[in-house]
């Protein structure tokens, strides 16, 4: 099973401030044991809303809009794509992280083509995924 951690943004985020450089040293260490573990598969840090663009569809047309986004309720500021047997193993590594001050972070499991075996009973849409995520490298 995949799932993806995401890691929740804040003013300090919000303003382009990097963390203290003993903070980056206790997640580089806390990454190093997800990898040796074979549990990431990837993650990273993303800029705050000032650097980003949203894109809204409705009624057929498209219309972006610059950041900072003031109205966003929930930022984030990263993400873990990880691989745990269960979602209880994924929280188990997640108590470990290096976080305190009433952080929240959200783990979700990612879908795998599996799970739209209902809408798709003969297998096409599935194998028509399996083969664009095939020519990014395989899942």
């Amino acid at each position: 099973m995949r799932f993806m951690v995401l890691i929740p943004g804040n003013n300090e985020f919000e303003a382009g401030q990097l963390p203290p450089p003993e903070a980056i040293e206790a997640m580089t260490k806390y990454n190093e044991e997800l990898v040796k573990a074979g549990v990431m598969l990837d993650g990273n840090g993303l800029r705050p809303t000032s650097k980003a663009v949203r894109v809204k569809f409705e009624g057929g047309k498209t219309v972006v809009t610059d950041g900072p986004f003031t109205e966003a309720k929930e930022l984030v500021a990263g993400y873990w794509i990880w691989e745990c047997k269960s979602q209880e193993e994924a929280t188990e590594w997640l108590k470990r992280a290096p976080f305190g001050g009433g952080v929240q972070i959200d783990i979700r499991q990612i879908q795998e083509p599996d799970d739209f075996a209902p809408i798709d009973p003969t297998g096409e849409l599935r194998a028509a995924e399996q083969r664009v995520f095939n020519q990014l490298g395989g899942r």
